[in-house]
């Protein structure tokens, strides 16, 4: 017996440093609630909430149950799209109306709903996408109208 209860004291001391270590986080700012991971806070709301800045080379957002701005196109060059059959282009004069209306772009969040409720970057990208589709219509739409003014320029220079 008093050869065993060292080995049994050895063990047990053993057993106590492994489980205490086991039970502390050695990252000090990742927490586990509930399934959810969080990094710079004790309240995940989400599979991972990261609360500060995110070092990355590149983010990869499937496309899953969104739909990527072709109709934009497709509805300016064939007069409506299977895609999205509700979008229509808007005329630069109502664009104007809407933007003294509004202070911000058709279909985009407002500065203040961005700032309550944050932006999703897989909307906001395809968004962005749709408006940079409808800037070059309206811009090929103006170089026709400057390019029909130029003809009728040098007609009345001759």
């Amino acid at each position: 017996m008093k050869i065993l209860f060292p080995k049994i004291v050895i063990v047990i001391v053993l057993l106590f440093c492994f489980s205490a270590t086991a039970q502390r986080n050695p990252f000090k700012n990742l927490v586990e609630k509930n399934g959810k991971i969080g990094i710079g806070t004790t309240t995940p709301d989400e599979l991972l909430t990261v609360k500060g800045k995110i070092h990355t080379q590149e983010v990869m957002v499937d496309l899953y149950g969104a739909v990527a701005p072709d109709y934009v196109f497709e509805s300016y060059y064939t007069g409506f799209s299977e895609i999205m059959p509700e979008y229509n282009l808007i005329s630069l004069e109502d664009l104007e109306v809407f933007l003294k209306e509004n202070h911000h772009l058709p279909n985009i969040p407002s500065a203040e709903k961005m700032e309550m409720e944050g932006i999703s970057l897989k909307e906001m990208n395809l968004l962005l996408l749709q408006k940079i589709e409808e800037l070059t219509l309206y811009t090929l739409q103006q170089q026709k109208e400057i390019d029909a003014l130029k003809k009728i320029v040098q007609t009345l220079n001759k």
